[in-house]
């Protein structure tokens, strides 16, 4: 492992956070003008919901592949790649004048933004360890987690500037960014001598090996179910903030701000924890935090009839903070259970956490947000059903003990 110092990791996690971005940048940007790209491309507000799901769900199938590759031939050359391609997707998205080219290039953009993502939580395990490792992982996490507020008003300011085509213009400008910054500042930390052979076979025994292991699937199915409690919301903002909230284009920040602030405090709590509790200890207050969030959530939908800022937005900031502060130790725990592996378990932990908020873009949010209540209820029940995967892990740890 490295003995970094500090000030070089700081360099790291933001270079990591920073290739993160694509992911986040590629949902929120273009949020505020899907209304009008879909006016202009003669397309229902359902048929652009595709651009959205599309996305994910090349974005999710693709993950399962970044890590794989990364183990096989290094990190550096699919982080390299990846931004390049993202990049070019981007300006093609930019040039569509069809729904169906749109979504052929925002198929091609998910099936690159991922990887930073996946080999940089790979990346992390390579260099460092333990408590150190942790918050390394919780820096990166704080870094990355602006992008969810500053996308969306970056693009209310575009389209309201320069058009929709400008949003997408912005995002092949930050892969092309990111490729550079990559190209001369990023190291291989996956030397030959640890890499992977690339074959199919071996991939999916790799696979197979990580994905029967029940303490990965009740451990992913935690982090995913924990996830898509907030996520919920992404592809509900604009009928959330424009319809319930009458809010403008450009007004976005109010949802996404106070929620990016919750997952910056609750991933700083969780570096400043780290070796001084146990990572049990740490996904438990993080429990805690999402349950109280999700019970004012509900209350508050209850008991109004018409939503109001603040109050509205103020218990996605409070879930976010118990979210963030219960991930980085579940995701940390995923890694350790194959040192080896540690690129497919990433890619693999990815693919299931993309393909539940693909299900919750694609049927979840349309289904709910019609009514605020309805959004607050669902949210309940997928954090249920996330604290249910962890207690099945914690009772199967009990019964090795």
């Amino acid at each position: 492992m490295s003995s970094s110092s500090p000030r070089k990791h700081l360099g790291l996690a933001a270079l990591l956070a920073a290739l993160s971005t694509l992911g986040p940048f590629s949902i929120d940007t273009f949020l505020p003008a899907m209304r009008a790209i879909g006016d202009s491309l003669a397309a229902s507000p359902l048929e652009m919901q595709q651009a959205l799901t599309v996305y994910l769900f090349c974005y999710a199938l693709m993950m399962l592949w970044h890590g794989s590759i990364s183990d096989a031939v290094g990190r550096r050359p699919v982080v390299l790649a990846t931004t390049l391609l993202f990049g070019l997707a981007s300006i093609g998205c930019a040039l569509s004048e069809s729904l169906g080219t749109l979504l052929l290039f925002r198929a091609l953009q998910g099936l690159c933004g991922g990887a930073g993502l996946v080999v940089g939580r790979a990346i992390i395990r390579d260099k460092l360890d333990g408590a150190a490792a942790q918050r390394l992982m919780s820096q990166v996490t704080m870094l990355f987690s602006l992008s969810p507020a500053i996308a969306p008003v970056v693009g209310g300011w575009l389209y309201g500037a320069f058009g929709w085509h400008s949003i997408f213009v912005f995002m092949g400008l930050v892969g092309f960014a990111l490729f550079a910054l990559s190209w001369f500042w990023l190291e291989e930390t996956h030397h030959a001598h640890a890499r992977q052979p690339l074959k199919a076979r071996y991939l999916l025994a790799n696979y197979w090996q990580v994905g029967r292991k029940p303490d990965f699937q009740l451990l992913t199915a935690a982090v995913s179910f924990n996830f898509a409690g907030f996520f919920l919301y992404i592809p509900s903002a604009p009928v959330f903030l424009m319809q319930h909230l009458h809010l403008g284009p450009t007004q976005f920040l109010w949802l996404f701000g106070p929620a990016v602030f919750g997952i910056m405090f609750g991933a700083f709590l969780s570096g400043r924890m780290a070796g001084h509790f146990s990572q049990r200890e740490i996904v438990s207050r993080g429990y805690w935090v999402m349950f109280v969030a999700a019970a004012l959530n509900l209350g508050y939908n209850l008991a109004v009839s018409q939503m109001a800022l603040p109050w509205a937005v103020l218990p996605l900031a409070l879930y976010t903070t118990g979210m963030s502060l219960a991930a980085p130790s579940i995701t940390l725990n995923l890694m350790d259970q194959f040192p080896s592996l540690r690129g497919t378990v990433s890619s693999l932990q990815g693919f299931c956490q993309t393909m539940m908020s693909s299900l919750v873009a694609g049927v979840l949010a349309p289904l709910a947000w019609a009514s605020p209540l309805r959004l607050a209820s669902v949210m309940c029940v997928l954090l249920m059903l996330g604290f249910a995967c962890r207690m099945g892990y914690r009772l199967r740890q009990t019964g090795k003990a």
